[in-house]
């Protein structure tokens, strides 16, 4: 990086630290089963090597290492208020695999050594060229035949309009000198232009479609994504280039429904099929267009490997993977193995219309497991035995289904599947870096979240706060609810009935015990209890 960017660009993230938290979409076990999805066989994930450039506090690479402790990872910021956050948390994590280094990623050659992942997210679109550059060699040079490269970006054209937004609270925040100051002044300048645009103005319709984001984004957020000094948004059509220029080539998006046209409606897919000429670069910039796309998430491999790559689904593949998914009656009602039609909510708040038994089976199967997945051929004969169907004659829908569902992007798939339980146990056991963490403590503040097994972060309550550190596959379900009788006890809890705190010992344990199954599920269905 340049002497003269460099201090700034350091000095801005010490300052204003970004959350650092786990990115679903990153994680090496999604970049796995997409990359064998799409064809391309990846380094086990056992004993991988995984670096992370622009690592923060080490938010989305310590959970990966606590759920692989063979594997070794490596974390490079230019932050070293955030490399000490995050030796902060491995220590407290006692994991052995990982390092954090704050490092200036040009400063990364050949010698770095190899990986068999490279994730890059929220880095790209906000450094310099020459770091953006450094970026695609580093994903270039350091990554293992095999390997897979992740980069997370800001793209055109629905960056076209957000800039106007940027330009605006820049104008008006940039010349302060706080931090919270500049976004104080940022908001007021969108305030203003909001009240004083004309009605049928395209800045006014800008404003409606960006000021939530600002209305309801965090400061941290807010502060790198419109204030920051760089924020060079590009098309996905230039990316690929790029990429190209140093080796690499596309392989596919991390969300996998934006890749396939037949989402978009057959007025877009035929004519699209038509123009492109079977590039699927060319056919997803046509499809950034339509639909104003303003991120990406995109998988890079070895220029060599790019003839191996296979965007036309088949059998084999579909087979090889696990799924895992949720499905619920939009209308409340449980699902009926039967031919009526029902609707339901699946993952991403995704509707799913099931008419056939084997549909319904295959959702009932896979709710009822989740947050586990399921190998393939466990699901068919699961379905076979709950709709009395011989095998024969469930296997070919399934697949169609699963096909169908993997297509829309209403269920998830994994190679190496998540250690996440079908059941409470009765000595119920989450993760030691989950059960160890910091923000646990009532005393840290009124919400606190938790890696899962999916790599989500997810909300806890109360109760599952004082339950975790005590999942250490040791405590019945009875001494847990005696914890939380001695916590009431002590007054560090306060459970209510009738308006009156409980306090007789037979009501206070009843209560708990009742209040120790209902947390146990919600951290199971929170993929927070380990199998």
């Amino acid at each position: 990086m340049e002497s003269s960017t460099t201090p700034t660009t350091s000095n801005y993230y010490d300052v204003v630290p970004y959350e650092s938290h786990p990115f679903p979409q990153s994680t090496v076990e999604h970049l796995e089963a997409l990359a064998f999805l799409f064809g391309l066989p990846t380094p086990p994930i056992k004993q991988a090597r995984v670096l992370e450039l622009g690592c923060a506090a080490g938010g989305n690479l310590i959970p990966i290492a606590a759920r692989h402790p063979e594997a070794s990872m490596t974390g490079v910021d230019l932050s070293s208020v955030q490399i000490q956050q995050g030796q902060a948390a491995i220590d407290r994590a006692q994991l052995k695999n990982i390092e954090l280094r704050a490092l200036d990623i040009t400063g990364i050659d050949a010698s770095f050594g190899q990986f068999d992942y490279i994730i890059c997210h929220g880095v790209y679109s906000w450094v310099p060229a020459p770091v953006q550059d450094a970026i695609l060699r580093i994903c270039s040079q350091n990554l293992a035949p095999e390997g897979v490269a992740y980069i997370s970006y800001n793209v055109y054209p629905g960056w076209k309009a957000r800039e106007i937004v940027r330009d605006a609270m820049i104008l008006r925040g940039a010349p302060r000198d706080e931090p919270d100051e500049k976004l104080s002044y940022a908001r007021g300048m969108l305030e203003f232009l909001e009240q004083s645009a004309r009605p049928d103005s395209v800045l006014k319709k800008t404003l409606e479609e960006n000021m939530p984001i600002v209305r309801n984004s965090g400061a941290y957020y807010l502060l790198h994504e419109f204030l920051e000094p760089h924020n060079a948004p590009c098309y996905f059509k230039e990316f690929a280039a790029r990429a190209g220029a140093h080796g690499l080539s596309y392989l596919a998006d991390a969300e996998p429904s934006t890749m396939f046209v037949q989402n978009y409606g057959e007025k877009v897919r035929d004519p699209l099929l038509r123009e492109c000429g079977g590039s699927q670069i060319m056919m997803e910039q046509y499809l950034d267009f339509l639909v104003n796309r303003t991120f990406r998430q995109t998988l890079l491999v070895k220029q060599e490997r790019a003839g191996d790559i296979r965007y036309r689904l088949d059998a084999a593949r579909i087979r090889g993977l696990e799924y895992a998914g949720v499905f619920s009656a939009e209308d409340g009602e449980v699902l009926t193995l039967d031919a009526r039609e029902q609707v339901c909510r699946a993952i991403r708040n995704l509707k799913v219309t099931l008419r056939l038994p084997v549909h319904k089976a295959v959702a009932q199967m896979l709710d009822e497991r989740y947050p586990a997945s399921m190998p393939i051929d466990a699901l068919i004969a699961a379905v076979s035995a709950r709709t009395g169907e011989p095998r024969a004659a469930v296997e070919p829908p399934v697949m169609a289904m699963l096909e169908e569902l993997l297509i829309l992007g209403a269920v998830r798939i994994r190679r190496t599947p998540p250690q996440a339980s079908v059941a409470v146990s009765a000595f119920p056991r989450a993760a030691d870096v989950t059960r160890n963490a910091r923000g646990l403590a009532l005393s840290a503040g009124p919400t606190a979240v938790a890696c899962n097994q999916w790599h989500e972060l997810v909300g806890l309550s109360l109760l599952e706060r004082c339950l975790l550190p005590l999942l250490d596959g040791k405590h019945s379900h009875d001494a847990l609810a005696q914890h939380l009788a001695a916590e009431a006890r002590a007054g560090r809890l306060r459970f209510i009935k009738d308006e009156k705190p409980l306090t007789e010992e037979a009501a206070l344990r009843e209560f708990t015990q009742r209040q120790v199954a209902l947390a146990l599920r919600d951290l199971r269905r929170k993929a927070l209890i380990e199998a």
